[in-house]
């Protein structure tokens, strides 16, 4: 048995055998064939073990002839384990003895040989972990025939195992089926842990080398409130997990009971709870967790869902499948925020894209794809209770900018004669620092704030939200960050505007009291956080919450902060805190 400890980014228990997915998407099960297929499973071995020669010899041969015989070298490396009688002798015994599959045998075998090298204290050896990867890939390229497996119909429980996922990786996995996953790479911010709490999938990451440690068929368990995963567990630790899993789901099903009651406060005060949404169908996830509208829709996930750009058509018919969905209740649609991703990089790469040209930046950039946007959001406002809401400002030019821009699709529609709605509440994401400090002044030009403290968190601390690296000091606690939360919502009161906050640090029920304090009254969170928070609400009185407040705020440590945070949450869910 051996524990991992990463970072817990959705909260849940699960027990079942690893899945794992390699850098290039193949997924590799334990899969044990009969014993008239073995001959066959060799041969398809010996196959690709000779096709990844060649191909490797070939390979060497051109970088020889282009940048020298030196450079060329780093390939004996490939062909030497390759060679090695001693790694064919372990996969063959495998499929033989073990009657496993060829890629199944494959992959036990380069894992065990990763995790030698790892355990040696030598950096020449761990470099050496990405050619045992890449001869990995390239073999079981040759086993699959390039087919990657689709993660979104499997027929049995598994947990998946992956060095990282995609956010639209994470939300086409199969949720009947998938139970759990760990990854070597993330943070408690990145759009994958996003979608994972949205979706109410147990989740651990930033495990640096689960991968490494991790063979297909093992038997995992993963603790998505501790940041655990165990691999191998004994029967006594596998019987203790089970036996929390029907607390948990006893707990949630008490949970789920008060999903119909109002949040108001023990002392009659009443909290509005609102839902993050990524996708058009997880409306309905939401309503169901009792939200009282959407507080969030990400678009951009029209965008990194797909290779194209949407066009507008496309836009619109997302907005309409959720204003439907939603029917009288309110939807606030955030615009575009690209640029630090994927999609944009590899158009127009930026040494630093999250201090670049990212969110309101990259749209006031490409006035082609804001109006693109601006003309459905229009079009499909007069569907139901539509909001918007601009990204990243951090200016207050940015944000005139943006009405302005907005203000000119509007007259574009009513010289084409387009219905749409005049009345839009318009609003601000306040995450940075500067729209913080300067939340006075945008506080006169919108209709209403929302806190995004995901990346608040990012640019005040100056910790990239999704480096494991320094996840340890990224955190909602420090006290910066709350005075900045509480001064934007003294000023959002004095001008008489909604705030709202809308980033992760909503559904984390031990801030719920704090931010009550603060005086915050609208909330919006994953779905499944919402009954949670609804808990806590129900649960205290204003004043008790103001005094926790005033406590806080004294404090200079995000550490004593913590502490006191979680003591008071566990007094109302003993056990998830």
């Amino acid at each position: 048995m051996e524990i991992k400890k990463g970072i817990p980014v959705s909260h849940g228990l699960a027990i079942a055998p690893a899945l794992v997915l390699d850098a290039q998407q193949f997924t590799v099960s334990a899969r044990k064939i009969k014993p008239e297929e073995v001959e066959h499973e060799l041969d398809l071995l010996n196959k690709a073990i000779q096709a990844s020669i060649k191909e490797i010899e070939q390979l060497r041969k051109k970088i020889a002839k282009k940048h020298g015989e030196e450079t060329a070298r780093i390939f004996d490396f490939h062909i030497a384990i390759l060679n090695d009688p001693q790694v064919r002798a372990r996969m063959e015994n495998s499929i033989r003895e073990n009657h496993y599959s060829a890629p199944y045998a494959v992959s036990v075998e380069m894992r065990r040989h990763v995790k030698d090298f790892l355990d040696i204290d030598d950096s020449y050896f761990r470099e050496r972990v990405k050619d045992v990867y890449d001869v990995d890939r390239r073999l079981m390229r040759h086993l699959t025939g390039g087919r990657k497996e689709d993660l979104a119909n499997l027929d049995s429980d598994v947990v998946i195992v992956a060095h990282d996922l995609t956010p639209s990786q994470t939300a086409s996995l199969d949720r009947k089926h998938v139970l759990a996953f760990a990854t070597d790479a993330g943070g408690h911010t990145s759009h994958t842990a996003i979608v994972a709490r949205a979706l109410g999938i147990p989740a651990v990451v930033g495990l640096n080398d689960i991968t490494a440690d991790v063979s297909p068929g093992d038997t995992l368990i993963i603790d998505g409130y501790r940041g655990l995963v165990i691999i191998d567990p004994d029967e006594a630790t596998i019987q203790e997990t089970k036996l929390k899993l029907q607390e948990q789901t006893e707990f949630e099903r008490a949970l789920i009971e008060t999903r119909e009651l109002p949040a108001v406060t023990r002392d009659g005060v009443k909290v509005t709870l609102l839902g993050n949404i990524e996708f058009p169908h997880e409306v309905e996830e939401c309503i169901r967790a009792g939200a009282e509208g959407v507080g969030l829709y990400r678009t951009e996930f029209l965008y990194l869902s797909r290779e194209r750009e949407p066009s507008e058509e496309e836009h619109y018919q997302a907005y309409v499948d959720v204003l439907q969905a939603a029917g009288n209740k309110p939807v606030v649609i955030r615009t575009l925020d690209l640029g630090a991703d994927k999609y944009t990089q590899a158009r127009e790469p930026e040494r630093n894209p999250f201090l670049g040209c990212r969110s309101i930046r990259f749209c006031l950039r490409h006035l082609d794809v804001f109006k693109r946007q601006l003309r459905a959001i229009l079009r499909a406002s007069v569907i139901g209770k539509l909001q918007i809401m601009f990204p990243l400002i951090s200016q207050v030019m940015e944000l005139r900018q943006a009405k302005m821009i907005l203000n000119d699709v509007i007259e574009d529609l009513e010289e084409e004669g387009i219905e749409f709605k005049r009345d839009i509440p318009i609003g601000v994401m306040i995450e940075t620092p500067a729209a913080a400090i300067k939340a006075s002044f945008l506080a006169k030009e919108v209709d209403f704030f929302s806190i995004g403290t995901n990346d608040l968190i990012q640019y005040t601390l100056a910790v990239d939200r999704a480096n494991e690296r320094v996840a340890n000091l990224y955190t909602p606690a420090d006290p910066a960050v709350l005075r900045l939360i509480r001064d934007v919502i003294r000023q959002g009161n004095r001008n008489e505007i909604e705030v709202s906050l809308c980033g992760e640090m909503a559904g984390q029920p031990e801030f719920t009291l704090l931010l009550l304090g603060f005086g915050l009254r609208k909330f919006s969170m994953a779905p499944h956080s919402i009954p949670e928070v609804k808990k806590m609400i129900r649960s205290v009185t204003i004043e008790q919450a103001t005094k926790v407040a005033r406590k806080v705020v004294r404090l200079d440590t995000d550490r004593q902060i913590s502490i006191i945070l979680k003591d008071e949450a566990r007094k109302v869910l003993p056990g998830l805190i």
